[in-house]
């Protein structure tokens, strides 16, 4: 008898197992395909070169790269090799440059990272500065750059190290968050 109730338990769970599976199987494509779907580029650019212009119709960034990837669902873009151009107030423009970058909601907010570096010539009001650091978020429409990560700016006669930058690109004031060191080496 306790061998009869067996068989009949275990045919009740190959039956439920069987009807799970099934259920599984037929819904679970769609799903996988959806997400699968909208895991996908809605386009695919290379050799890119693109301006954006202020009102008065003068260019307000620049963005160049040779392979862009747009992703609808989210609105967002992946760059690859980024260099991206902010034009400002002051005569010579911030540059920017990374191995990877992630555009988010158009161009509001950029994070670049892999290798960033972040400079300008000497202008009118401040010296020839470059910044290197893991990782940088760009708001171009603000002029606004920081990074929490380890920077290192070095500028006429000075190096500094420190941990955490916001910059004004527009102004160029550069405020160090933490632990910032410098060297300083006068010119001979």
């Amino acid at each position: 008898m306790a061998n009869k109730y067996s068989i009949i338990s275990f045919i009740i769970m190959a039956v439920l197992g069987i009807t799970t599976s099934v259920i599984y199987f037929s819904e679970n494509p769609q799903n996988m395909q959806t997400a699968h779907l909208s895991s996908q580029p809605d386009a695919i650019m290379e050799n890119i070169t693109a301006i954006t212009m202020d009102k008065q119709g003068k260019p307000n960034m620049k963005i160049v790269s040779p392979r862009m990837l747009h992703f609808a669902d989210n609105n967002t873009t992946q760059l690859i090799d980024p260099e991206l151009t902010l034009y400002r107030k002051s005569s010579q423009p911030w540059f920017i440059k990374a191995r990877h970058a992630k555009a988010i909601q158009g161009a509001d907010k950029v994070d670049f990272w892999d290798n960033v570096s972040i400079h300008h010539a000497a202008d009118e009001s401040n010296p020839a500065t470059l910044i290197k650091t893991p990782t940088l978020t760009v708001h171009p429409d603000k002029q606004i750059a920081m990074t929490e990560d380890l920077i290192t700016m070095v500028q006429p006669n000075l190096t500094v190290k420190a941990t955490g930058m916001h910059a004004d690109m527009n102004t160029g004031d550069i405020k160090l968050i933490s632990s910032a060191r410098g060297e300083y080496v006068p010119t001979s």
